[in-house]
């Protein structure tokens, strides 16, 4: 145990993180989401959120130049309540954030570094993070 560490940041998944270098990213996946057939690294945490796991993220990770953050686009394109969460958890908003095909947006997971499957069972609860520079302010 850590202090001013975040719960739901286990070692496996700080070590992932730490690991990840500049504009590297990490998808954190709905239990729907197809991460072991993507991911080449995934770390289960079951029981839990995705904006959970994305507000536990944030705690220790900047994000990328906008875009910092991915969404899986709804089948009508309305963005939905667990989306919402997600940018707020994420510290993002609908124009800072991008809203990716479904199809297209397995396509962009492939390539990440890291996947987190979560136990959210709420349909489109995926959000890819670009990880940004450590100890980098805005001037």
């Amino acid at each position: 145990m850590l202090e001013g560490i975040h719960p739901l940041l286990t070692g496996e998944l700080l070590l992932h993180l730490d690991r990840m270098g500049h504009s590297d990213s990490v998808v954190v996946a709905d239990a729907h989401f197809p991460a072991w057939a993507l991911g080449a690294r995934v770390v289960d945490l079951p029981g839990t959120t995705t904006p959970d796991v994305v507000a536990a993220i944030r705690t220790v990770l900047p994000l990328d130049d906008v875009p910092g953050l991915d969404l899986m686009e709804s089948a009508d394109a309305v963005v939905l309540d667990v989306q919402r969460e997600l940018m707020a958890a994420a510290g993002t908003v609908e124009t800072t954030t991008r809203f990716v095909e479904r199809f297209a947006y397995y396509d962009v997971a492939k390539a990440a570094y890291l996947m987190v499957r979560t136990g959210e069972t709420r349909k489109y609860g995926n959000a890819l993070l670009r990880k940004g520079v450590v100890g980098h302010t805005s001037a």
